[in-house]
């Protein structure tokens, strides 16, 4: 936490320094930041902060590019009147706990198109979720959230 804190410093500098007071120039002073900390890092105590800030990056892309591919796929059935949809509803079983992992997990379910987060069972082991696209093989969907979605998720939260 203190790497991180020492980062946002390090950004706020930059953007005081250049002047430009702007999202981007943020975000360049971050990983100008980022690089000078992780440069010093044998100086400084030992921090996972380096390993879950490039988790964190490469979660966000992944992330992304299941929203297009999502959006794709919704698009396709959408301009084909006599495509058949079978939609349904699946349990998902959790290895999330915390009230912020169920809780971010069923609102980047409940981002990508052709899904949405319906409930979680009263134990909070089960994430009720509904498919616009289930197809003959739920199992699929539900190994396709688990293994994709959540364990990326997980790495990142934990």
């Amino acid at each position: 936490m203190k790497t991180l804190a020492m980062n946002l410093l390090l950004a706020l500098a930059w953007v005081l320094l250049t002047r430009q007071f702007n999202a981007v120039n943020f975000a360049l002073g971050f990983a100008v930041g980022f690089g000078a900390l992780w440069l010093a890092q044998r100086v400084l105590e030992p921090s996972l902060y380096f390993k879950k800030v490039i988790q964190t990056i490469f979660f966000v892309l992944f992330f992304i590019f299941e929203v297009i591919k999502a959006n794709i796929q919704i698009a396709y059935i959408v301009i084909n009147p006599w495509y058949q949809l079978r939609p349904g509803i699946i349990a998902i079983p959790l290895d999330a706990r915390t009230d912020a992992e169920i809780t971010l997990l069923a609102n980047l379910i409940t981002l990508t198109p052709g899904t949405l987060s319906i409930d979680v069972s009263a134990d909070r082991k089960v994430l009720y979720i509904h498919v616009v696209e289930l197809g003959e093989q739920p199992d699929q969907v539900r190994h396709k959230i688990k293994e994709r979605l959540e364990r990326r998720l997980l790495e990142v939260m934990r």
